[in-house]
């Protein structure tokens, strides 16, 4: 009886042209039920052809082609490879062991809710789209939103587009209305969080009756905030609309401070992943029990490539000090005492309007410990308006009249008015009077030391190599670029900021000049070595990478938040970087801003000693520590502390610093660090060490099975496409160097691996072969190879089968992996013909009998992502 006229009966192999081979359950007069690797369906029982099992084929003597039976083993291994760790993922950055390990983790269930904490430089976006290839190629994954702060969306379109050829629209507002269906129609969206977020013209309703998304993944989910007492942020309760409406099965939050210091925001936070489990009200030992389950976070000090090498090089600090000429210290005095008198002032008025002048005069004094030209430019700009609201006032003063008919009451208002005005022209001229003094003193300064001190540094410490320096302000960006070309040469600075636009850049000549260039072309041109320093804000340095080349960093000055130092520091302190990471922070140390910062330094020392002495690996936490304190903390520190004498000024910070880094804080990040999983050596062993060159074997038997004869070129191969593939306009006629190395630029030829159009053909066509019992050369052993599922149908993961084997060893058997079955078969010599067993049909019985028996005892030691397994024999190679 031919294979496709076997009765169709419960336990019969079947196999359905869309839905590959599978296993008959059930059975009714035109329907089958059947098992399939992906799942259950219910198809037309004449759309089924029933296949030979291997036990029929063991039996009868009849053996395949064993270059068949290979490439239908090593398809289902690759996809069984790739689902649980995205190693064949198409991108040209090598994947490290601690990426794939993350997604290894993130696809052991689905839905996917996870927070993935980890340090600033570890490849979020890489980790992103690990997890998101394997879901998108196989389709668990078709609708995905991603939400991220305004200025890195553009970042992850183009990453995740030159990455892995994820494309995604970017959402736009205006795109956005009731006739567009932008929600229906986009199916891949990235969307700003602060633009989402406002529910403008019926944006949200919009959202919500949109199909559901199968995935949402927030960047930088700290943003997404809960305070005690009832108050979040928009962000937060656009998730929770979202989550609670049931839009978003999956969600992956991405965040390096994810603890703000506040039990209630973090648990909050967590709730948005689930709420059963997590929320501020809820029992907080249960919830830090639950917590390894939804919490990822791997540090940089535990990071290493495949050979177990750390990755991440050592900083190196030097501080350098100046000393204010006495033109500059004659201003400094006369900033402080402005400050001082403001601050005096501000104390007098209502706590609205005294805030506000509070604001002003710390944005002065920022400026001011920046660069006298920084604030110098701001005092201008308030002197200016001062003197056009002063002949405002004083223009109104004159036109008010008194009206003889008024009553008492309206003339008694009147005069109050004009009182009002004249003491208000009063104080304008009194801060005027300050601010010309100021003015006068800062244009008295020629030449600022510390922008000289830059430069000797440059010379003295990194003569002729390549430097990334940070600014707070672009008034003092411009004297550094300024200060660089008359030194190194117009052609040797770029500078990077948050409009790309740079003003007064003052010339050799005297000449004030605009700069004007793209960040991105900036950064490509340092990359590249055609610029040698770079000058960059925070506001331009976001987001980019600049360790291909430079190792040394200066900080012209500092910011007040520590935070932002380590983020400057990220920069160049990522994968890729060669050389131990140089940073010089420049201060002047009569500074009440240096004293500050030097009374900041030992309590985070301390800090960082009191966290680790309590660790069993302390790590550099100062990430997590900075992340639980407000800015307006450290404000409060560096502004309070002008006008403190110097003999009070320990005493002053230690009160005043008494919330960073308190016992509270310690905890929170020995709950947080003690309860997360992360990559460490011992995982190495378990994360496959293959890449797209282990597929290429693969590939070019596919092609010679097809009667393709390719041409290769190390890793490359340039051939005339198999007929059979060419059902779509994606895929070409024939190919010149289909490349399978991350390594390869674009010009090097097209990147292959798994969701390829052409790799996708030839794993299709591989799944659906029938051979299931050859004989090879090449094998020391028999092998038997099984396919293992969970029985249980009402859950499952994005990798629905493992594939596994095994061999005998002498006496006894080994189980082995399935990247493990990948490299074995690369060794056997297969043909395309069949070749006879050199083994009677018992003697193989037994054999798969008890192999057969030996991996059930050792199902264990898989770690399989399902449960209550079962095991379903798909091939044996058989020595000759």
């Amino acid at each position: 009886m031919s294979e496709a006229h076997r009765p169709l009966q419960p336990g019969a192999n079947v196999r359905h042209q869309r839905h590959g081979i599978g296993k008959v359950m059930l059975t009714d007069s035109d329907t089958a039920v059947v098992r399939f690797t992906h799942g259950i369906e219910q198809v037309l029982a004449s759309d089924l052809l029933v296949i030979r099992s291997l036990d029929d084929a063991i039996r009868t003597q009849e053996t395949a082609s064993s270059l068949e039976v290979a490439l239908r083993v090593q398809a289902v291994a690759i996809r069984s490879v790739n689902d649980a760790w995205g190693v064949f993922t198409r991108s040209r950055i090598s994947l490290l062991p601690h990426q794939l390990w993350v997604c290894h983790r993130a696809l052991k269930t689905w839905p996917i809710r996870l927070l993935i904490a980890d340090d600033v430089g570890m490849g979020k976006t890489i980790e992103a789209g690990l997890i998101l290839w394997p879901l998108l190629a196989n389709r668990t994954v078709q609708r995905l939103l991603i939400l991220a702060p305004a200025k890195l969306v553009e970042q992850w379109q183009q990453r995740l587009k030159k990455m892995f050829d994820i494309r995604a629209a970017v959402y736009h507002p205006d795109l956005d209305t009731k006739k567009s269906d932008f929600w229906g129609i986009h199916q891949i969206v990235i969307a700003s969080l602060p633009t989402l977020r406002a529910d403008h013209k019926g944006r949200h309703e919009r959202l919500l009756e949109a199909p559901q998304w199968d995935m949402l993944i927030v960047d930088e989910a700290h943003h997404l905030n809960a305070e005690e007492g009832g108050t979040t942020t928009q962000g937060f309760e656009l998730v929770e609309k979202l989550q609670a409406a049931g839009k978003t099965p999956s969600c992956v939050l991405f965040s390096g401070t994810p603890h703000r210091g506040k039990a209630y925001g973090f648990w909050s936070l967590m709730g948005l992943l689930d709420p059963q489990v997590f929320g501020p009200k809820r029992n907080e030992v249960a919830m830090l029990g639950a917590l390894p389950r939804f919490l990822i976070r791997n540090a940089k000090q535990k990071a290493t490539d495949m050979k177990g090498n750390r990755l991440f090089m050592s900083i190196e600090q030097y501080p350098e000090t100046f000393t204010y000429s006495p033109a500059e210290e004659s201003f400094y005095e006369l900033m402080s005492s402005f400050i001082m008198v403001g601050k005096a002032y501000a104390s007098s008025l209502g706590k609205v309007e005294g805030g506000q002048v509070i604001l002003v005069l710390i944005a002065l004094q920022k400026l001011a410990s920046s660069s006298v030209a920084a604030v110098l430019s701001a005092l201008e700009t308030r002197r200016g308006r001062l003197v056009s609201l002063a002949a405002k006032t004083r223009a109104e003063l004159e036109c008010q009249t008194d009206d003889p008919a008024a009553d008492e009451g309206v003339r008694v208002f009147e005069e109050w008015l004009r009182d009002e005005k004249r003491s208000r022209i009063q104080l304008m001229e009194g801060e005027g009077r300050h601010l010309d003094d100021l003015l006068a003193a800062g244009r008295a300064v020629i030449s600022e030391t510390r922008i000289a001190r830059v430069t000797e540094v440059i010379s003295t410490r990194f003569a002729d190599q390549p430097v990334l320096l940070f600014t707070e302000y672009k008034r003092t960006q411009a004297l550094v670029v300024a200060a660089l070309m008359e030194r190194f040469g117009k052609d040797s600075v770029g500078f990077m900021n948050g409009d790309n636009r740079l003003e007064s850049v003052r010339q050799l000549d005297g000449r004030l000049i605009d700069l004007a260039a793209r960040r991105e072309d900036t950064c490509d041109a340092f990359n590249a070595g055609r610029l040698r320093f770079l000058v960059s804000t925070e506001a331009g340095g976001e987001g980019i990478d600049l360790q291909e080349r430079c190792s040394a960093l200066i900080h012209v000055d500092l910011p007040w938040n520590p935070m932002r130092l380590h983020q400057r520091v990220g920069r160049l302190n990522r994968y890729g970087q060669t050389k131990p990471v140089r940073v010089v922070s420049l201060r002047n140390p009569d500074t009440v801003e240096s004293m500050i910062w030097e009374k900041l330094e030992s309590k985070l020392n301390s800090i960082m000693r009191a966290i680790g002495s309590a660790m069993d690996e302390p790590e550099d936490l100062m990430q997590l520590v900075l992340g639980m304190s407000t800015a307006n903390l450290f404000d409060g520190l560096f502004s309070g502390a002008v006008g403190v004498g110097r003999e009070r000024l320990g005493e002053w910070f230690n009160f005043n610093s008494g919330t960073l880094g308190g016992e509270s804080a310690i905890k929170a990040v020995q709950d947080l660090v003690g309860h997360a999983q992360s990559f460490d050596l011992s995982d190495l062993k378990d994360v496959p060490p293959l890449d797209l060159p282990d597929l290429l074997p693969f590939f070019e038997s596919s092609l010679v099975f097809n009667r393709r004869r390719p041409k290769v070129d190390g890793l490359a191969l340039s051939f005339k496409t198999p007929e059979e593939w060419l059902t779509t306009h994606a895929i070409k006629k024939s190919y010149e160097n289909l490349v399978f190395d991350r390594k390869a630029s674009p010009s090097e030829g097209e990147l292959m691996g798994v969701g390829h159009p052409l790799m996708e053909k030839a794993l299709h066509q591989s799944e659906r072969m029938l051979g299931s019992l050859c004989a090879v050369e090449g094998l020391d052993a028999p092998l038997l190879v099984v396919e293992i599922s969970s029985r249980v149908t009402d859950t499952s993961v994005p990798g629905s089968y493992v594939i596994a084997a095994v061999s005998a060893v002498g006496d006894t058997f080994e189980v082995r992996k399935d990247w493990e079955v990948m490299r074995l078969l690369r060794t056997c010599s297969l043909r395309l013909d069949a070749v006879s067993l050199g083994a009677s049909a018992p003697q193989i019985i037994d054999w798969v009998g008890s192999a057969s028996e030996h991996i059930q005892t050792r199902l264990a030691d898989l770690k399989l992502p399902f449960g209550s397994p079962q095991t379903k024999a798909l091939a044996v190679f058989w020595p000759i």
